[in-house]
C-alpha cells in the first residue's frame, strides 16, 4: 500500500464521524489530499462556462455515471494519445470522485504543454452535491453516482451510491 493510500484511509477514518459536505471536516481533507499543483476550480463555475470536461476515474466509475459530455481518460489507463485532438490552450476541467486522481493527471497535462487546465473542487461528488446532472453510458440523465467505495461515499449527501 502507497502512503496516499494510507493517509487517505486515516483521514477517512478520522473525519467520517465529521461527514457532512461543507463542513470543516471536508475542506480539511480536501486540502490535506490535494497538492494544488493544479489550479482549482468550483463547481459553480465550471457549470457556468464552456469547459472540456476529462473524467479522471475508472472505466466502471464513467459508465454509471458522469458529467455530460466528459470524455473519459481514467486514471491508471490514462496516457496523452486519449487527449492528442484536444488543442493545448482549450479550457479543460479534470475531475475523479473528489481531486486527487485528477490533480495528478492535470499535472500530466501541464506538463505535456497543456496551459489551460483546472482541476475540479471536489470532484464529482462535489458537482452531485450542488444538484448538477450527471448521465450514464447512454447519455441519460441519471441519480446513481459510483461511490468510489463506502469509505469515499460518505462525502456523497445527494444521488444513489453505487458501489
Amino acid at each position: 500500500m502507497n502512503k496516499a493510500s494510507l493517509l487517505s484511509i486515516s483521514l477517512m477514518s478520522f473525519f467520517s464521524s465529521f461527514s457532512q459536505v461543507g463542513s470543516t471536516a471536508y475542506s480539511i481533507m480536501l486540502k490535506t489530499l490535494l497538492s494544488n499543483s493544479v489550479k482549482q476550480i468550483s463547481v459553480e463555475e465550471a457549470s457556468n462556462k464552456e469547459f472540456y470536461f476529462l473524467d479522471a476515474r475508472a472505466e466502471n466509475e464513467y459508465q454509471v455515471s458522469h458529467i455530460r459530455g466528459a470524455t473519459w481518460v481514467g486514471y491508471e489507463e490514462f496516457n496523452l494519445e486519449k487527449v492528442s485532438k484536444q488543442n493545448k490552450t482549450d479550457p479543460i476541467v479534470i475531475y475523479c470522485s473528489v481531486g486527487y486522481r485528477s490533480e495528478k493527471i492535470g499535472e500530466k497535462l501541464i506538463e505535456a504543454g497543456f496551459t489551460n487546465v483546472s482541476n475540479l473542487y471536489g470532484g464529482i461528488f462535489e458537482w452531485v452535491n450542488h444538484g448538477n446532472t450527471i448521465v450514464n453510458k447512454k447519455g441519460e440523465k441519471t441519480p446513481n453516482i459510483h461511490a468510489y467505495s463506502k469509505t469515499w461515499g460518505i462525502w456523497l449527501t445527494k444521488g444513489v451510491k453505487v458501489y
